[in-house]
């Protein structure tokens, strides 16, 4: 359901894509809509995933048996990005429910960046079956896990042999980390390498890790299989409905304004996937549509619209868009709306935007190559207070406060951008406890989320999209008592704080290139540190409220 405005836009919207013959079009896998060669028309496979991918299921289910005979119910996924959320999502959606025969399991996903999961993964070691996610090469966050996990059962006595059957590699054919598996002798479960990797969640990346950890993907099949037939309608049509609300809104009006904020509400995993589809979908060419939640701001900004993902009742929602439909649905919609989407802004959904994470992985491990790891403390701090350093591009007056540091932030924003916290830390602490206070301190959208999983999904629209964010980075040092983080990567000189630390730099080095105005904190407490922090976002906030 659309109402208001936003209505008006997507009718205007979808009547031009019908006069295009958008929906016939996609029916038909042309991909002539994106020019000539612009798109291989392999690239539009994940319209047949909901009946293609049901061959996969006999398969897993066969894993799924051996595992549990085994005495393995706990799956630990390793990767980032769309690898792991589509997952996520579907444990969280579709575990089996009491009284269910599906063998019930767990999921652990480690995305480089809380030490707390990778010990309650070490904890249940016994039990475990891990999974490397990835349609190119092993991240340096998955070869960091990929060696703890196999020093672990190393020390529990496993043989080689028996170590390598406690992995399995979800690649594409021909991949770097398919030729990797294969010489570590690890299980090897290949996919379509012209499939995006964001318009994968029905593929194997998506069902493979849920369904070790028991979840129903044959009802999720059926759920995505059921919207199939309205895809190809050029009326009743949800997702060309729905890709007309985001393109249209997103293209620039007479008066100069764009709707390309959408304030999602929704389930956690579900929106997190939905914000990385649409940010590497349309983030390219200065264009690109942001997602943002609650959180981050609560509406009332004019270039923004909120979508509601299947909302208790229309009447409790002000969203002006509001989505219904069960999960494998609502994947394939938005893989759908987003290929609309970038349609309508003249971007091509389904470039990967690789190049733009890659970039900022590269830089990362070149500064870990450094000896002594001395590339890692080499930027001075421009100011310290109370155990929170800042680092910036430029000095800072003496005796200017933290307050000073983040207002000059705050005050950088856009009027019609946003702000973007990215947190390095282990632990609970995240930007969600900073963004309300800094959506009120800049009247901006706030986004926010973990490092590097965060930038890695949604990097493309930071950096080839608008460019109108600024930037929050948060470091620290490890905290006390982690020993995990602290602890040297096995064969590696380095530790996973360390590696923390490099990747906030190779991402700093990235939107600096980008001439976006970044600051970066490091907390050399955690703990004490994300409270002063929070305090002094909060006094900012007070500061700037008219």
């Amino acid at each position: 359901m659309t109402r208001g405005e936003v209505l008006d836009s997507a009718l205007q919207a979808r009547d031009y894509l019908v006069s295009c013959g958008v929906p016939a079009a996609l029916a038909a896998k042309d991909p002539k809509l994106w020019g000539r060669r612009a798109v291989d028309h392999s690239r539009l496979g994940w319209l047949d995933l909901p009946f293609a991918s049901r061959g996969l299921l006999s398969q897993v289910d066969a894993l799924v048996a051996e595992a549990r005979y085994s005495g393995l119910d706990h799956i630990v996924l390793i990767g980032v990005g769309a690898e792991t959320l589509a997952a996520q999502a579907i444990v969280e959606s579709h575990a089996p429910a009491a009284g269910d025969d599906r063998p019930a399991g767990g999921l652990t996903v480690l995305d480089g960046s809380d030490t707390a999961a990778l010990a309650f993964a070490l904890e249940r070691l016994d039990r475990t079956l891990v999974v490397l996610a990835s349609k190119a090469g092993v991240s340096l966050e998955g070869d960091a896990y990929r060696r703890i996990f196999a020093a672990a059962f190393r020390e529990r006595g496993l043989s080689e042999r028996e170590i390598a059957s406690r992995f399995l590699v979800i690649t594409d054919h021909g991949s770097p980390l398919h030729d990797f598996a294969r010489q570590c002798g690890y299980r090897i479960g290949l996919t379509d390498p012209y499939l995006p990797g964001h318009y994968g969640a029905l593929s194997a990346y998506g069902l493979v890790p849920a369904v070790l950890a028991g979840a129903d993907a044959e009802r999720l099949l059926e759920e995505a299989a059921s919207l199939v037939p309205s895809l190809g309608k050029d009326e009743d049509n949800p997702g060309l409905l729905l890709g007309a609300v985001l393109g249209g809104c997103a293209q620039q009006t007479p008066g100069g304004l764009a709707r390309d904020k959408v304030l999602l509400r929704g389930p956690g995993a579900l929106t997190a996937w939905i914000s990385q589809l649409l940010a590497v979908g349309t983030g390219k060419r200065g264009r690109g549509v942001l997602v943002f939640e609650p959180p981050g701001g609560r509406g009332g900004f004019p270039d923004v619209h909120g979508v509601s993902i299947n909302p208790r009742s229309a009447a409790d929602e002000d969203a002006d868009t509001s989505v219904w439909a069960p999960l494998g649905a609502q994947f394939l919609l938005w893989e759908y709306a987003t290929a609309v989407a970038g349609w309508l802004l003249g971007v091509n959904p389904f470039e990967a935007g690789s190049a733009v994470v890659q970039e900022a992985e590269d830089d990362a491990a070149a500064l870990l190559r450094a000896p002594g790891g001395t590339a890692l403390t080499a930027e001075r701090p421009v100011y310290v207070e109370d155990g929170i350093e800042v680092h910036a591009d430029f000095p800072w007056p003496p005796g200017a406060e933290l307050m000073t540091v983040l207002g000059g932030l705050v005050a950088s924003v856009p009027s019609d951008g946003y702000l973007s916290v990215m947190s390095y830390l282990s632990g609970d602490f995240s930007g969600r406890y900073l963004a309300p206070s800094l959506a009120r301190a800049s009247g901006r959208p706030v986004v926010y989320g973990p490092g590097p999983a965060f930038p890695h999904a949604t990097g493309p629209v930071h950096k080839d999209g608008p460019g109108n964010g600024a930037f929050l980075i948060i470091t620290g040092d490890p905290a006390p008592g982690d020993a995990l983080a602290a602890h040297p990567v096995p064969g590696r000189p380095y530790s996973l704080a360390e590696l923390q630390v490099a990747r906030a730099l190779g991402e700093l080095r990235a939107l600096r290139e980008r001439r976006l105005p970044v600051i970066r904190l490091h907390l050399r407490d955690p703990v004490e540190g994300a409270g002063r922090l929070t305090e002094a976002v909060r006094a900012v906030a007070g500061a700037r409220r008219p």
